[in-house]
């Protein structure tokens, strides 16, 4: 088998964009660091709401297929080149009908779904998982079905040889949020947003205490503007802030945070700056 990078990391994401707003900085972070990144994305999104006007006509199949392709692009942006796809299909929002629809993320067994992820996982040996925690960060169906997915794939894993020593979940510590939107109303008059967000809009929002890393990516902010930018039909970049298809202003984190959910952290007095803190590198080399 050829050799791998010393550190390599894996993120399990529901769809096209959550990738570049959660995680961006830490991937392109850690790819110009020259360790092996990893992106599993579940589904293409294909009930996403488009936002600009003349993307309006895309919708199911067609939109899916356009977001593959601003998927592409973004991973340009942050140096990504390993990007997987399970191929399940958007689920919608919780409590629509759309849940029900065979062939739908939230219908899959979630056994079959982990197999196959583990499939890769064994393939590259990534050291660390990210994902989100059992809500899914927010409740939604399919970043719910990501996290019971990936949990259980890293368990599957380990049967067939291969143990993933970290998984960290998604986080947001509720004092940056509070000081990002404190920031954004000072500046929402200059904005191209109506309206902001409010701290109970953002996923992964918890107490400060349950943070254990922060990953500075401030030299990668560019990078992950640039990603965002690139999901054209579901963001909206104004400087540091963002929307959605809501059109509610909400900061661009370029510190990203998590929460270590699995494994031994390498945590000092102010928590880990490094999502591979604790383990030393050239753990588990390809021979």
């Amino acid at each position: 088998m050829t050799d791998l990078p010393a550190r390599r990391l894996l993120l399990v994401h529901a769809h096209p964009d959550d990738e570049s707003i959660n995680n961006g900085a830490t991937m392109a972070k850690y790819v110009a660091e020259g360790a092996a990144v990893t992106l599993v994305t579940c589904t293409l999104g294909e009930r996403g709401e488009v936002i600009p006007p003349e993307l309006a006509h895309l919708s199911g199949t067609a939109l899916g297929e356009y977001r593959r392709e601003e998927l592409a692009s973004a991973m340009r942006e942050l140096g990504v080149t390993d990007v997987r796809l399970l191929g399940y299909g958007d689920s919608g929002m919780m409590g629509l009908p759309d849940n029900d629809e065979p062939g739908v993320f939230w219908q899959a067994d979630v056994e079959e779904a982990a197999g196959a992820l583990a499939d890769v996982i064994v393939e590259v040996r990534p050291q660390v998982v990210v994902t989100y925690d059992d809500n899914g960060g927010y409740g939604h169906p399919d970043h719910i079905q990501s996290h019971r997915v990936a949990m259980r794939a890293v368990e599957l894993a380990a049967g067939r040889g291969h143990e993933v020593a970290k998984v960290y979940w998604n986080r947001i510590p509720r004092s940056v949020a509070e000081e990002g939107f404190a920031r954004l109303a000072e500046e929402l008059p200059e904005l191209p947003f109506p309206k902001s967000a409010a701290v109970e809009d953002l996923p992964g929002v918890v107490d400060d205490a349950r943070i254990t890393t922060a990953v500075d990516g401030t030299a990668y902010a560019a990078a992950k503007a640039a990603a965002m930018r690139a999901h054209a039909t579901q963001i909206t970049v104004a400087g540091p802030y963002f929307a959605l298809s809501n059109d509610l202003a909400q900061p661009l984190f370029t510190t990203e945070y998590y929460e270590l959910a699995r494994g031994v952290g390498g945590a000092g007095e102010r928590g880990e700056s490094d999502l591979f803190a604790g383990i030393e590198d050239g753990i588990e080399e390809a021979s």
